[in-house]
């Protein structure tokens, strides 16, 4: 699998508070991030997979509610995890 336990604890003590604080919306956000990067470059190379493509739209909704409860909770935390991860908004 594209993901190992070792990669995945690696993303959450980089974004998060530590590498076995999985419940953070950092965390969560950067591995959503980790995963999209994974699915769109999938989806370069095989255009008609479907499935893929929905689910990826489903993760950049998922990803999208995460950040937008960041923002009303913490403006500081949802701008800095925003810089770090270079998304737009």
């Amino acid at each position: 699998m594209y993901l190992t336990t070792e990669k995945r604890q690696e993303i959450f003590k980089e974004h998060g508070k530590g590498a076995t604080d999985t419940g953070s919306a950092e965390g969560q956000i950067a591995l959503f991030s980790h995963r999209i990067a994974h699915l769109t470059d999938h989806l370069k190379a095989n255009r008609k997979d479907h499935a893929t493509q929905q689910a990826l739209i489903k993760m950049v909704g998922k990803r999208r509610k995460l950040l937008n409860y960041l923002k009303s909770k913490d403006i500081e935390r949802y701008r800095n995890i925003i810089k770090t991860l270079n998304l737009r908004k």
